[in-house]
């Protein structure tokens, strides 16, 4: 039995930071930019931007109801480095993980969750919250298998002259809000919101169409082993707030 969080954040990062290593050798041979074309990749990105102003709301509402939405490290003890780094927050609202819709969280996001209900190649959704100041570190993603998107939700140093920005693979991306971004999440990446106001986005992992019959097994594999994590932890997931989220149809 371990004797401290710390020690059990070690031990987590030590098996993921294996794991890692290991995804990325078995998907060597899949070779795509770091940032990648949402029409061809990712083409239901549209339906996101049509109903921009609803999931905006719906996820305004949620951080207004519950600003203590758990910091990133303490739903996932592997994320400890780049979430607990600085002092500041980075807080993550689940709606979906690993294919499995997170019951109460995805009732608060009716619009989120009826995209999410129509693309099931979407595995993961998260509303990530950062607190003025707050970096990320650059750091890598694990597993090829999947995508990542990113639309920025509200941001409203955007125009200030310290505003905001993602940088994939060296190139940084400033906030924009309504503005998406499709990357390959195992390339170096890093986020800073340098302003006094907090930053909402949305991240959605997105399964990478692959040909290999080894890859889709192995993507197969993964995601089961993560749904059962997340059917095993999925109380501790769970937000209640005692504002609604707003009517969206």
């Amino acid at each position: 039995m371990y004797s401290s969080v710390s020690e059990r954040a070690v031990s987590s990062q030590w098996f993921f930071d294996n794991i890692s290593v290991l995804l990325r050798r078995l998907y060597a041979s899949i070779n795509t930019p770091p940032v990648l074309d949402m029409e061809e990749f990712f083409p239901a990105h549209r339906q996101i931007l049509d109903n921009f102003e609803a999931i905006r709301d719906e996820a305004v509402a949620i951080f207004q109801a519950n600003p203590n939405v758990p910091r990133f490290h303490d739903i996932s003890s592997t994320q400890y480095r780049i979430s607990d780094n600085d002092g500041k927050n980075w807080r993550m609202f689940l709606v979906k993980s690993y294919g499995r819709l997170i019951r109460g969280n995805a009732d608060m996001t009716p619009t989120l969750t009826r995209f999410l209900r129509a693309n099931p190649h979407v595995t993961t959704a998260a509303l990530s919250y950062l607190d003025p100041g707050k970096h990320i570190p650059p750091h890598k993603g694990p597993f090829r298998g999947i995508l990542r998107y990113h639309i920025c939700l509200m941001a409203p140093d955007t125009q200030s002259d310290n505003p905001p920005w993602l940088a994939v693979d060296g190139t940084r991306y400033p906030y924009a809000e309504g503005g998406d971004l499709l990357w390959d999440d195992t390339f170096l990446h890093e986020v800073l919101n340098p302003g006094p106001n907090p930053r909402i986005a949305l991240l959605l992992d997105v399964k990478r169409p692959v040909p290999r019959l080894f890859h889709k097994a192995l993507f197969n594999i993964t995601l089961f082993g993560g749904w059962v994590y997340t059917r095993v932890n999925e109380r501790s997931l769970r937000i209640t707030t005692s504002q609604p989220a707003p009517e969206n149809g």
